[in-house]
């Protein structure tokens, strides 16, 4: 049989980006209380690590929070480009860092194939690294040697850590649904033995039942057909009624095959209407036909759709008593009426029409031999399918039976082999209530873990940000040039300290003095002479204040040979 199309796609909604795998509907308010939850981290983590340092004003930074918050957003629908997108928007924004380990956690988490998470992990380290090294002078950090580092902490706490415990998570999550998978399995197994059980022991049920009662039948029947011979020529009267015991006791075999054949699984009803593989098929159905027209009764048969062989054996069973016992009721009450036999099969339904119009003669008295229970055991089979059944007299005179029965019909207790006291759907339902407080206690211990995890993260990271910091060399910044109005103490720290020997060299060869002068310093330039003169550079202050900076040139004094001095 044909598969049953796909649902149309074109009809399907279209998937939130809110929603993560299996999930269905918009999500907004979980997106709305994550969006929150999100600014409210992002918050925290720029109060924690405001000593990193950032030139960005409020503009920027607004840009950058809104896309922080947008990809931790879209995690469960585009779990890697979130992750690798925010790890690097930490290298311009630290304070999303705390997003980037939530990201990360859950792409690790979902992610199966090894190869898949370990390039995830080191993209997303490399990242982190070259935002923070490449963009560190411009947002203020300092030099790019310290934006590497600063990259490295980062991507150690947030990337490496969360991914880390991610892929413990996912693998013990996959573990856990291989383990749910094998116990189902294993409780079907042990479910199908024990319908096999079940199935077993009421064939043998039924074949000893067939052997007794149908061998003391046997014996009457031939008793009874003995005593019509007899009687044949003795007393006519009493023949007839030797005749009824006979069709009585055979009626009886028959009807005890008919309800033994319930007890034994396919294949293994007793009777001459066994039930086979091919039972409730278009040749099974079409063969019942072809009896009764052997019959004389004239029937239509029609077929729609696929054949049957492919569906269960519990439906196919349902489609052959259903056309049997119709066919069985004209050849009763309607012997010579028309009859219409019509069998469609959609996609999901089986429907099953068995129409017969006035019969030619009207019926023969009722013998009373019939159970009566006929139509009423056809309604209860139907049903037990999950199925709809009709049958009643038609405005012409004639009777209609009409059967809808589900193709693919759910468990129930004609195929399980349970017994009616039986309730496997009570004991479900005992369980919910504790499966339910399961589940929740699962997601409140979750959450518990996820805030623990996140706060171990948040004390990682900033442990790695404080010794960073703490081993930051300050940038040397030179002292400003001397200028008039500098203090003595700010000049002596720009330039060298007053040197005697430059002193007493400008002694008598210095420019004059500010009148309003009160002291000078001669500090060591440093510097080499050239065409025999030295340069110095002299300043003078007024009540420990800068007022006059003098450079003049002095000639240079060497020892001679004979222990003189002389002048260059």
């Amino acid at each position: 049989m044909p598969p049953s199309p796909p649902p149309d796609s074109k009809h399907r909604p279209p998937r939130s980006p809110f929603a993560g795998p299996g999930e269905r509907g918009p999500r907004l308010w979980r997106a709305v209380g994550e969006g929150i939850l999100a600014g409210l981290l992002m918050a925290l983590t720029y109060q924690a690590v405001s000593g990193v340092g950032s030139t960005l004003d409020g503009g920027p930074t607004m840009v950058l929070a809104l896309a922080g918050v947008g990809l931790v957003l879209v995690r469960r629908r585009f779990p890697v480009a979130s992750a690798l997108g925010l790890a690097a928007l930490m290298g311009l924004m630290p304070a999303v860092a705390m997003l980037t380990a939530v990201a990360v956690y859950g792409a690790t988490r979902q992610t199966e194939a090894p190869r898949r998470r370990a390039a995830l992990l080191l993209a997303g380290v490399a990242l982190a690294m070259s935002a923070c090294t490449g963009f560190a002078p411009e947002v203020g950090f300092g030099s790019r040697s310290y934006g590497l580092a600063l990259g490295a902490v980062l991507a150690a706490t947030t990337v490496i850590v969360p991914g880390l415990v991610g892929t413990a998570a996912g693998q013990q999550d996959r573990l856990l649904q291989a383990l749910r998978e094998r116990t189902a399995a294993a409780e079907e197994a042990r479910r199908l033995a024990d319908s096999e059980s079940r199935m077993h022991e009421r064939s043998r049920i039924a074949a000893e039942m067939h052997d007794l009662v149908g061998h003391r039948l046997s014996l009457i029947s031939l008793h009874a057909g003995g005593l019509e011979m007899a009687l044949l020529k003795e007393s006519p009267e009493l023949r007839d009624e030797a005749a009824l015991v006979r069709r009585a006791t055979r009626d009886a075999m028959q009807e005890l095959r008919e309800a033994l054949g319930v007890l034994g699984p396919l294949g293994r009803d007793t009777g001459t209407d066994a039930l086979t593989d091919a039972t409730g098929t278009r040749s099974d159905i079409g063969a019942l036909v072809e009896e009764s027209r052997a019959g004389g009764i004239p029937v239509e048969f029609s077929w729609q759709g696929a054949d049957l062989d492919a569906r269960p054996a519990r439906v196919r069973r349902a489609v052959h008593r259903v056309v049997r016992e119709s066919l069985t009721n004209v050849h009763r009450y309607a012997a010579g009426a028309h009859v219409t036999v019509a069998v469609t099969h959609t996609g999901d339904r089986v429907e099953i029409r068995v129409r017969n119009g006035v019969p030619p003669a009207p019926p023969a008295a009722a013998t009373g031999l019939g159970s009566g229970r006929g139509l009423t055991g056809l309604r209860e089979r139907v049903a037990l399918l999950g199925g709809g059944f009709e049958a009643g007299p038609t405005p012409g005179g004639g009777f209609a039976v009409a059967a809808d029965i589900p193709a693919d019909p759910g468990t129930g207790p004609e195929a399980t082999g349970a017994a009616p006291y039986e309730d496997g759907a009570g004991r479900v339902a005992a369980v919910e209530p504790g499966r339910e407080l399961s589940t929740v206690q699962r997601r409140l211990a979750g959450a518990v873990t996820g805030l623990l995890g996140m706060a171990g993260v948040g004390v990682m990271m900033l442990f790695g940000l404080v010794l960073l910091d703490q081993a930051r060399e300050p940038d040397y910044q030179p002292p400003p040039k001397p200028r008039l109005g500098m203090t003595k103490e700010q000049v002596e720290g720009a330039v060298a300290y007053d040197d005697d020997v430059v002193r007493a060299a400008a002694a008598g060869r210095e420019p004059p003095r500010p009148r309003s002068a009160t002291t000078c310093i001669y500090p060591y330039a440093g510097g080499e002479a050239k065409g025999g003169r030295l340069e110095i550079v002299r300043y003078c202050f007024r009540a420990d204040s800068l007022i006059a900076i003098d450079r003049f040139k002095v000639p240079m004094v060497t020892e001679s040979p004979r222990g003189g001095r002389t002048h260059d």
